[in-house]
């Protein structure tokens, strides 16, 4: 299995709706490494790493995300896979 790590940035109505627990509970069941956070204008950062396909369906969730939020834009870029073996968690 190809593996991969990506950093994708949300914005939209993304700060106060339970979005990073949605991310996290998202990632786990999916096994993947990582974090998010808030940013201070108002969009959620995360990087998420595991198997190509698994870190796919975690990107399609992330566009969709909780019922209380609102997406309107979500940008992914790849980038350098880093060896880790840690659970995905919230930074702040």
């Amino acid at each position: 299995m190809m593996e991969k790590r990506v950093n994708v940035r949300v914005r939209g109505l993304v700060q106060g709706v339970g979005f990073r627990m949605f991310v996290v509970r998202e990632a786990n069941a999916r096994n993947l490494s990582g974090w998010t956070r808030n940013l201070p204008d108002g969009s959620v950062e995360l990087e998420a790493q595991g198997t190509s396909g698994l870190v796919d369906e975690l990107i399609r969730q992330v566009n969709i995300g909780p019922s209380k939020s609102r997406v309107t834009s979500v940008s992914v870029r790849e980038t350098t896979i880093e060896k880790t073996n840690e659970n995905f968690r919230i930074l702040y």
